[in-house]
């Protein structure tokens, strides 16, 4: 397993290589010493799965407020998404910039997301599957989201947007006095 960092600080790409042979494959999705880098001292609290039918369904973006801010750790296991880390953290130098990276199965690439980031997805791939470790467990009163069409962020969807949520339809657009994260 190796980390390649992003511009975003403590957004890393986590690339992970199979063993194959005549029976199939084995890989690693997470190893703690391996991953220290991005991943400090926390610990993994929760872990999630998702499948998403629609190809074009968008996913987001969403966080979670201080003190039940998280990392995500996102991995695809079965399909194709663009995962996307957007940096909401105040005072950080690369504010409101976002990294996306294509997410496979094939490709076994995971995106690491620190606290502070918003992270969301655009399905590539009918029936694309998502696993997700959480440094913190859901906390519904901590949850937060930003509109995945805020034309503020420019984000460039591969795809038009498909399936998206009420939920997440209703989440705020920046707006010129949004000062950020404070974590």
């Amino acid at each position: 397993m190796r980390l390649f960092p992003t511009l975003i600080a403590g957004v890393f790409v986590a690339e992970t290589k199979a063993f194959e042979d005549k029976r199939g494959a084995f890989s690693r999705l997470f190893c703690e010493s391996e991953l220290a880098e991005a991943i400090g001292g926390r610990r993994i609290e929760q872990i999630n799965h998702s499948r998403t039918a629609t190809v074009g369904a968008i996913r987001g973006l969403h966080f979670q407020q201080a003190p039940h801010a998280e990392m995500k750790m996102v991995r695809c296991l079965k399909g194709r998404v663009w995962d996307v880390a957007l940096d909401l953290r105040k005072d950080s130098p690369t504010f409101l910039k976002w990294h996306a990276q294509e997410l496979s199965a094939a490709n076994a690439l995971m995106l690491v997301i620190p606290e502070g980031c918003a992270h969301g997805f655009q399905v590539l791939e009918p029936d694309s599957e998502l696993l997700y470790l959480h440094t913190a467990s859901y906390t519904p009163s901590a949850e937060g989201g930003v509109r995945f069409d805020d034309t503020a962020l420019n984000l460039p969807w591969p795809l038009p947007a498909a399936d998206v949520s009420e939920r997440d339809r209703k989440h705020p657009l920046i707006h010129n006095n949004f000062q950020g994260i404070t974590l």
